[in-house]
């Protein structure tokens, strides 16, 4: 249906694990997000390898000569974002069908433009997107698409950390293919690019994968030990159709399957019963915060104070560029903390921290990094991005963290350290060629908007 699984595309180069690399990032203010209360106006940290080494105030005591220095004076370094639920390559769609309610956006403009789409294409929109988001800020990205040999490629290429998944539609003609696709996936790519890959299963949503394939799925997820990826609660239509079918909610169906018992990633999460939270709540689900494509698409917003109320992690996530219509983290965190303000007409709720928190540490947990990401500390690994605040937005510096929450821009990123490789400096990406890109991109999409030929 989706063509073939060719790779085709120019390498930019793979980048092997240097153990002996060394950066020194000083003269810097440092957000580590490990506490509201934590902040250092002037400090530095030492990369070696893929691993923070050091972190502290003042000069470091020792400079190391044989190391690539940055000098960060008139910037800000925080954890890299973690974006929990994007689709990548829709980036192709980016404007191509706006202004729609969710199922004729998927079914009458989405779908068919998928069905023409090839491995190449999705290399080529990946790319796109990850251009995106490494200019914004984001370190780490949670993929649910189709031909992800490609997205992994392209991963491998730019130096970018990324949670795949190959989405499953158990009730359509792929959905035996999609099983075999999410095994292979696992198989070649879990752990490699450096370890910057790791591989989950994505069974779309409870209205495309009834409980005997979601048996199925779980019973892959129990033979290779993946954790699961997916669509829950997005719409009302979502939640009636679900209701008229199995007399109970989304969230309730998703349960007595006993997709719960697995470790899950729960994207959108919209349309949710006191009941449905306590669910959640009781069984660890990461959910991740979708607010701009959930506005864009008319879908609702989203109980955000609630659910976290109730001990569930809430992280964030763009969804894909032909619903957002961008990969702004900045954007996102902005949006998720004014939106519950406005629902709970409390201005003291999801306060600027948590805004970030949303987009760094919470990303990491729910995904199941954060032994790895998320904050800035010895041991971690070093994905890490600078922030120029040396810009009349910034000013007057009376609240960086409400600065970087309600004033920050996606252009105001600077120099981004992923894995303890620099990938962007001075806004320059050093990965990947973005005026070849941006071309390829666009011839793409143009012929797919043609009719595919």
């Amino acid at each position: 249906m989706h063509g073939n699984r060719e790779m085709v595309g120019e390498m930019t180069g793979k980048h092997p694990v240097n153990k002996n690399r060394r950066v020194l990032v000083t003269n810097v203010k440092i957000l580590p997000m490990t506490g509201p209360h934590d902040f250092i106006p002037e400090g530095f940290l030492v990369i070696e390898g893929q691993h923070i080494r050091e972190v502290g105030s003042g000069k470091p005591s020792l400079v190391r000569e044989n190391g690539q220095i940055i000098d960060g004076k008139g910037k800000l370094v925080m954890p890299g974002f973690v974006n929990a639920h994007t689709h990548a390559a829709m980036t192709l769609m980016r404007g191509y069908a706006d202004d729609l309610p969710l199922m004729e956006w998927l079914q009458n403009k989405i779908e068919p433009f998928e069905c023409n789409l090839t491995g190449q294409d999705v290399y080529w929109g990946t790319m796109l997107g990850i251009a995106e988001m490494i200019k914004s800020g984001t370190t780490t990205f949670a993929d649910m698409y189709i031909f992800m040999d490609d997205v992994a490629r392209a991963v491998e290429e730019t130096g970018i950390r990324a949670v795949l998944c190959r989405g499953m539609n158990g009730v359509g003609p792929n959905a035996e293919k999609a099983l075999r696709e999410s095994r292979d996936l696992a198989s070649k790519w879990q752990g490699k690019a450096d370890g910057r890959l790791k591989i989950m299963l994505g069974p779309h949503a409870p209205y495309t994968c009834p409980p005997p394939y979601l048996r199925r799925v779980m019973d892959l997820a129990s033979e290779l030990g993946l954790d699961i990826h997916t669509h829950l609660s997005e719409t009302m239509a979502e939640v009636e159709t679900i209701k008229k079918e199995y007399g109970k909610t989304p969230v309730a169906m998703f349960a007595e399957a006993g997709l719960f018992d697995h470790r899950v990633v729960a994207a959108h999460c919209v349309h949710l019963t006191d009941e449905d939270i306590e669910t959640l709540a009781k069984n660890k689900v990461g959910v991740v915060h979708n607010p701009q494509s959930n506005m864009k698409l008319g879908s609702g917003i989203a109980r955000v104070t609630e659910l976290m109320a109730a001990g569930v992690t809430v992280a964030l996530g763009t969804d894909g560029a032909a619903s957002n219509n961008n990969l702004d983290m900045f954007e996102e965190a902005r949006t998720a903390a004014l939106l519950q303000k406005a629902r709970k007409m409390d201005p003291r709720v999801i306060t600027a921290y948590q805004a970030l928190e949303m987009a760094t540490v919470n990303g990491a947990r729910v995904l199941g990094l954060d032994q790895e990401i998320g904050c800035i500390k010895p041991g971690m690994k070093a994905d890490i991005i600078l922030i120029d605040i040396d810009q009349p937005h910034f000013h007057p510096p009376h609240n960086l963290v409400a600065h970087l929450a309600y004033s920050a821009q996606a252009s105001d990123v600077d120099t981004v350290i992923i894995d303890g490789k620099v990938v962007m400096q001075n806004r320059q990406l050093l990965t990947l060629n973005e005026r070849t890109v941006l071309e390829e991109a666009g011839r793409v999409a143009l012929r797919l908007v043609e009719g595919g030929l």
